[in-house]
């Protein structure tokens, strides 16, 4: 009978198979042409460790940015606070702190 899973049992190479061993073949030689620099390794962790060292500055420019922006907006609305009385507690007409009953 036929068979479809693609097993041959007389020993011919199935169009599957065939296909299945031209290309580990073909992997294996291109695998086999491919040749690392020998200080590839080196230059790769460099640039990632130079990567990092940006990040984390540009990260600590922005964190000083936003500080030194809040910090300067709180002292405007501060500036921008009227001069006159602004007195919460005059102690006039109540009892102070100290002073009641007991």
């Amino acid at each position: 009978m036929n068979d479809t899973t693609g097993n041959d049992t007389t020993g011919n190479d199935t169009g599957r198979e065939r296909t299945e061993r031209e290309l580990a073949e073909a992997l294996a030689a291109l695998a086999g042409g491919v040749h690392a620099a020998p200080d590839a390794y080196r230059t790769a962790r460099g640039d990632w460790l130079r990567r990092e060292r940006r990040r984390r500055l540009v990260l600590a420019v922005l964190v000083l940015l936003v500080f030194a922006l809040a910090t300067l907006m709180g002292l405007w609305v501060l500036n921008q606070a009227p001069s006159g009385s602004g007195v919460i507690f005059s102690g006039v007409g109540g009892t102070t702190a100290g002073t009641g009953p007991g």
